[in-house]
């Protein structure tokens, strides 16, 4: 090409911003309007680089305060894919599309001169018309892919038009599938399980290496696939969804299939909300410590009792203070060691199957208000008063959550469960903190210093 004028193709950014719904995700799309290309047809918060002083994720953060009137994080966006675009009229371009699922304020028409109608579509069920464009960039989002090509024929319209998508993944070819979906032989096992699948929707959790992801089938039908950060976790969720957890019955997910070689399962899916950060008022509040007292109470007799494995040895507590310890509020340190030689002086509790990580992150709330269990990966025989370590920090001050909690659990705990509560709740405390510090996770790590603060207050050794 030396001599010769280098092709040169404009790059333009797009926002996908996601919102989860009790439906499933949704994404924000704008109609064009006016003096512009694609009046009257639906597309995503979008725009060009203005010059070579700007780059990709400045124009998307740029772009989302213009046209939609919010503010995002560099740090919440994600990239997703790339479409090479040419249109009917053979211009080309390159864009780059970012996921963002959380951001602040309102999204509102800020340019109506060239946007009137703004709104949340379910991925599923986007609109028409929509620019045949936007749609190749949606349609590889939601196959998991990463790389497409999207070649428009003159006389091609604008608008999408299913009998003429000229999409061209890429992924496949490039090698294994990016952020949104999982590994080629993941995809073949799910598809084995339950059919063609249509869409991947991640649906991991930040701060965990365990990815999930919901996946829609072709003919119908939502399940989850999720693949295990490690062996242990997979066996772990595996042997309580073929065992403990059919006690609970439509309260948690069934096993469809499990790869122990990929370390991936399928799943049923649950209709719900995520608890997790619900505003709810302290009578429904109550109603639901009281559903997961039953639930609690079902899987811990959902198989005979065993006899209860060491305590925790006092060298693996000093370890966990010693990397925590930085983080320790004065006091803290001599709690916890007190504790421990409580904890080893105790009679040994009989070992029941547990949840393993009982808290609202992992709870929804069906539509009849009762709750849901989620990911069993810690599932393990332990103490029965290992499952109630962390949901003890939701009855700090609540002493109408506990007694809820209890009376649907069925019994109250005796004097030693009480003793026994109290230090795994330290011990737990002093994980979370060193984890959360270590892991930059905040809420794991304020957590932790709640419940010792909680432990001295109601200090009972």
């Amino acid at each position: 090409m030396s001599g010769e004028q280098r092709h040169r193709v404009p790059v333009d950014v797009h926002l996908i911003l996601i919102r989860d719904t009790d439906k499933g995700p949704e994404v924000l799309l704008s109609r064009r309007a006016g003096d512009v290309y694609a009046a009257g047809m639906w597309h995503l918060v979008s725009g060009h680089i203005d010059g070579p002083h700007e780059d990709m994720l400045t124009a998307l953060i740029r772009e989302a305060h213009e046209e939609a009137g919010i503010i995002v994080d560099p740090a919440h966006v994600h990239y997703a894919l790339t479409v090479h675009h040419r249109g009917p009229g053979g211009r080309s371009r390159v864009g780059a599309f970012f996921e963002v699922s959380v951001w602040e304020g309102v999204p509102s028409v800020r340019e109506p001169a060239v946007c009137d109608a703004m709104g949340w579509f379910p991925l599923n069920a986007l609109p028409d018309p929509m620019v045949a464009y936007c749609r190749a960039g949606l349609d590889t989002y939601l196959a998991g892919e990463t790389v497409a090509i999207h070649f428009q024929e003159p006389g091609d319209p604008i608008a999408y038009n299913p009998a003429l998508d000229r999409r061209r993944p890429l992924t496949h070819a490039l090698g294994p599938a990016g952020h949104h979906g999982p590994e080629n032989a993941v995809r073949e096992f799910a598809e084995q399980a339950v059919g063609r699948i249509r869409t991947w929707t991640d649906a991991s959790w930040p701060r965990e290496t365990s990815r999930v992801w919901r996946v829609d089938g072709e003919e119908g039908g939502v399940w989850f696939v999720k693949v295990h950060q490690n062996d242990r976790f997979h066996h772990r969720e595996v042997e309580a969804l073929r065992s403990w957890v059919t006690s609970l019955g439509a309260a948690a997910p069934r096993l469809v299939a499990a790869d122990p070689a990929l370390r991936s399962v399928v799943i049923t899916a649950l209709t719900g909300r995520p608890l997790h950060g619900m505003a709810l008022d302290p009578a429904t509040e109550a109603q639901v410590q009281q559903g997961l007292g039953r639930l609690a109470a079902a899987l811990h007799r959902a198989a005979p009792e065993q006899p209860a494995g060491p305590s925790p040895a006092l060298g693996k507590v000093e370890r966990h203070l010693k990397a925590a310890g930085p983080y320790l509020a004065v006091g803290d340190e001599d709690l916890v060691l007190a504790l421990a030689r409580v904890y080893a002086d105790l009679p040994a509790p009989s070992a029941v199957p547990t949840h393993g990580d009982l808290q609202y992150r992992n709870v929804l709330i069906g539509e009849d208000g009762g709750p849901r269990l989620l990911d069993f990966e810690r599932s393990e025989y332990a103490s029965a008063t290992r499952d109630m370590v962390r949901l003890s920090d939701t009855w700090t001050g609540r002493d109408d959550l506990r007694a809820a909690f209890l009376k649907g659990y069925g019994r109250l705990l005796d004097p030693d469960e009480e003793l026994r509560l109290d230090c795994e709740a330290a011990f737990d405390a002093v994980s979370g903190i060193a984890y959360g510090m270590a892991h930059g996770d905040p809420e794991v790590t304020e957590r932790g210093r709640l419940t010792l603060l909680r432990l001295h207050t109601a200090r009972r050794v």
